[in-house]
């Protein structure tokens, strides 16, 4: 599912709801998850996951079209964990 599906599929089971406001709504919860993980914060998401920055040290790597090394600089990266509810569902256990 992407970005507009899911405004779709909010906007279709909320009728009162205009389309504009339900956008709105799912770029604020993105905005805010974004802009929580760039200050390092980790977001939870009951039943769902949580959302965490994991740092990757700098390192020696190596280019695979020339075989030459490359330093590859520290970088951060997102992380997700579900949560139990989640990965319950997904086995079929809900």
């Amino acid at each position: 599912m992407i970005r507009s599906e899911l405004i779709q599929k909010i906007a279709d089971e909320n009728p009162h709801l205009y389309q504009r406001d339900v956008e709105r709504i799912v770029n604020t919860i993105f905005n805010e998850i974004t802009n929580a993980m760039a200050e390092g914060n980790r977001v939870e998401l009951r039943g769902f996951g949580a959302f965490s920055v994991k740092k990757r040290d700098a390192r020696t790597g190596r280019n695979p079209r020339t075989g030459e090394t490359v330093s590859v600089e520290e970088k951060h990266v997102p992380f997700f964990k579900t949560g139990k509810l989640l990965r319950d569902r997904l086995n079929g256990k809900s």
